[in-house]
């Protein structure tokens, strides 16, 4: 049997391979977009049919995938997934204010003239494992089928401003879930969660002038959220002191430099290059994993998604190819817990002083 909340360092296909049939309650991923971003060896293809057929071998009947694409190439992730015997069920958008444009720009008599646009969303296919009976039938069997729409609707408040919901401790996530710690917490009914997340930022809401609130709000991950828990990272060599002024190389104790080559990023750093926020990675895990249920992430990257499904109260099981984000995202996910354990020995004083 599986362990969960568990991290697998093994090439994605090959680790599901090794999984239980009918096993995995969600899956939630922010895979390849096959647009070779930065150079990076793992972004130079779209996950396959093979691959999403695995996929819907391992997961329950019913089970609601929820995968990350980019605007060039969805299209392609979408028909594999669906040609994978998947229902497609809808595509979410992610919108937002802060992307930068990476275009070719012209010189001379071209002057003006460029490659691309800026970005400013991003998909998020939502398919669902087909059903065995009605919908009740199946959720009442396995516990899958439905997303949770009380769960996650948006308390409307003024503006940007929307009320936190569960405990109101890590960001802007905007209703009471059934579940929490395993502590159960009323659900305050809101709008009425639409397939549309806005960042909040001035270019966004400047696009909805009547009311922006009716959307579920998520700003980008910040610095301190994408380095939570990497303090326990080690220096890649014990003998190591930190980085020179130029953030290029590394002092030894006996004043001798060597050039970073085996570390990917500054030593005690998330370097990862495209984190997710964890109130949007929080958000999609409620709204398609039942309680008590297991969260998938073929691509887990530095953790989001893991780290997401520990603060809602799910458990989790994360594949990831590359050794240095597995130890990054292993750090993260105990950095949440030390956080949760904090968080629930202060809720236990507030009460014992009430």
């Amino acid at each position: 049997m599986m362990d969960y909340n568990t991290i697998i360092n093994d090439d994605c296909l090959h680790a599901m391979q090794g999984l239980e049939d009918n096993s995995i309650d969600s899956i939630v991923t922010d895979p390849p977009y096959g647009l070779s971003f930065m150079g990076k060896d793992w972004d130079h293809g779209i996950p396959g049919v093979v691959f999403w057929q695995e996929a819907l071998r391992i997961a329950k009947p019913g089970c609601h995938l929820l995968a990350f694409g980019g605007t060039r190439t969805f299209h392609r992730l979408a028909v594999a997934i669906e040609d994978a015997g998947w229902d497609i069920r809808d595509t979410l958008m992610w919108v937002y204010g802060s992307g930068f444009p990476k275009s070719h720009n012209l010189k001379g008599e071209w002057q003006g003239y460029g490659t691309a646009l800026k970005p400013a969303w991003e998909p998020i296919i939502m398919a669902r494992k087909p059903l065995k009976g009605t919908v009740a039938e199946n959720v009442l069997k396995h516990g899958t089928g439905a997303i949770n729409i009380d769960g996650c609707r948006v308390i409307v408040g003024e503006g940007r401003e929307q009320q936190q919901g569960r405990d109101g401790a890590l960001g802007p996530v905007p209703i009471c879930g059934p579940r929490n710690g395993g502590k159960v917490y009323p659900v305050t009914l809101g709008r009425f969660p639409a397939n549309l997340i806005h960042d909040g930022s001035d270019e966004v809401v400047s696009g909805f002038p009547n009311d922006t609130s009716r959307f579920f709000y998520c700003a980008k991950a910040s610095k301190s959220e994408r380095n939570m828990g990497c303090e326990g990272l080690p220096l890649p060599d014990d003998n190591l002191q930190g980085l020179d002024t130029r953030g290029r190389t590394l002092v030894r104790e006996d004043g001798s430099k060597t050039l970073v080559e085996r570390w990917k990023g500054t030593p005690r750093q998330n370097n990862h290059p495209t984190v997710k926020p964890l109130a949007l990675m929080r958000y999609l895990c409620r709204l398609v994993t039942p309680p008590d249920g297991v969260v998938l992430d073929p691509f887990c990257g530095s953790g989001s998604t893991l780290v997401g499904a520990l603060q809602e109260g799910f458990r989790y099981l994360g594949i990831e190819k590359d050794p240095d984000y597995v130890n990054i995202a292993y750090h993260r996910t105990k950095g949440a817990l030390r956080e949760m354990g904090k968080e629930a020995k202060q809720m236990a004083l507030q009460e014992v002083a009430s």
